[in-house]
């Protein structure tokens, strides 16, 4: 199991930690800052998906008049982590 950490950009949490198995499922993942009802809900769901599910599911994702979310800035560190272009 490799371990990642990922800074965040333009969202109210700073960075997202988390596990990724030899089958690229995501484990332990835990954002530090950002609204704790979305961002601990995003990493109990997130536990045991494959990163490349969770990528599809969350790159989209805004947050009001932002651009990004944290969801989405997870999906960018899911394909940072896995190698995968989104």
């Amino acid at each position: 199991m490799k371990h990642y950490e990922y800074q965040t950009s333009g969202v109210c949490s700073k960075a997202i930690v988390f596990d990724i198995d030899d089958q690229q499922q995501v484990h332990n993942a835990q954002f530090i800052g950002g609204c704790p009802g979305n961002t601990v809900g995003v990493s109990l769901l997130s536990e045991g998906h494959k990163a490349s599910e969770l990528i599809n599911m969350l790159k989209d994702v805004k947050c009001g008049y932002k651009n990004t979310s944290c969801p989405a800035q997870f999906a960018i560190a899911l394909s940072q982590a896995i190698g995968e272009e989104i």
